[in-house]
């Protein structure tokens, strides 16, 4: 008999992973401490004696620049038993201020591990991770960015021991994209699996892909981590407090999203408008120009474009 990963409820009941609320809850839980280390060890393609293998959740609060930020930024930060630090943030609405904001939150997390009386030396790498749910590189065809410090002529990176920032951007429009152009292999690529876990739901569009799933109850027979999430997540999305909280989630995401496209809307129509009047008043100092290359009066100017004494008086000294 065929296993189902799943046994109690419909697809469609399953909460979309991309919703910050349900990340933090599946892989933000020491409960599901395994599910977290073996997804951060995919994303950053940590293996063999590199690989992650412990974690300690911390609980912070490094505060914000922005008076919403406890509402929209639902995060988990871990420390590995290397002391590294790894901040992971789902990213739900392009805001446009991404990169600088990244910066500002790794370096309040990297300045947070110094202790009063110790040097320098004793600070530990931090690592962001943004997995994206929209587009943020439109020049970058890859779905998965990762950034160092480097040296500009050489490109070299910085020695291991100052090799403390690592920063990666996930974008899953583009992922998924790849997917459905069959461009990925979950098999040969482990990353690949547990972002089709994160990508097969989507909340806010109300729509469930059943042949990723199909794919993944297919990895899921030989893997013990995915069955594993598969259950955490069906049991989450059961609970009856865990739903009031994530659709009251999902609604507040829905409308931030709305506002911004409002927002970018009006600022788009404002600036066809701004460009319209600019033309209309360029089309104006042109006639005026040849009107004063034909020897017209100022008074016959104003007349007939509206002009003040002044403005034509700029004119005349650009025309002779």
């Amino acid at each position: 008999m065929k296993y189902q990963v799943l046994s109690r409820i419909p697809l469609k009941n399953l909460m979309d992973l991309k919703i910050d609320f349900a990340f933090k809850h599946l892989f933000g839980s020491e409960r599901n401490k395994q599910l977290t280390i073996v997804f951060l060890n995919a994303i950053l393609n940590w293996t063999g004696s590199n690989k992650i293998k412990e974690i300690t959740f911390i609980n912070h609060e490094v505060g914000g620049e922005y008076k919403e930020d406890k509402q929209s930024r639902l995060d988990i930060v871990v420390k590995t038993e290397k002391e590294d630090i790894i901040n992971i943030e789902i990213q739900l609405a392009n805001k446009n201020d991404m990169f600088k904001r990244t910066l500002f939150y790794w370096s309040r997390l990297y300045n947070l591990q110094l202790q009063k009386g110790k040097g320098y030396y004793t600070l530990n790498p931090t690592i962001t991770i943004n997995i994206c749910d929209f587009t943020l590189f439109k020049d970058i065809a890859h779905y998965h960015s990762t950034y160092h410090l480097y040296e500009d002529k050489t490109l070299q990176r910085v020695q291991k021991s100052d090799d403390v920032l690592e920063i990666h951007f996930i974008e899953m429009n583009k992922f998924l994209k790849a997917w459905l152009m069959e461009e990925l292999n979950p098999i040969e690529d482990i990353i690949v699996k547990w972002l089709l876990l994160l990508v097969m739901v989507d909340g806010r569009k109300q729509k469930v892909y059943e042949d990723i799933y199909k794919v993944l109850e297919e990895l899921a027979m030989k893997d013990r981590n995915l069955r594993e999430a598969f259950e955490a997540w069906e049991e989450l999305s059961q609970d009856p407090e865990s739903i009031i909280a994530y659709e009251s989630r999902v609604k507040f995401m829905i409308d931030e999203v709305a506002t911004l496209e409002d927002a970018k809307y009006h600022a788009e129509q404002a600036g066809i408008e701004k460009g319209m009047q600019e033309g209309i008043q360029e089309g104006i100092k042109a006639i005026a120009r040849k009107m004063i290359v034909k020897g017209n009066s100022n008074e016959e100017i104003m007349e007939l474009t509206s002009l003040t004494f002044e403005e034509i008086q700029v004119l005349r000294q650009d025309v002779e």
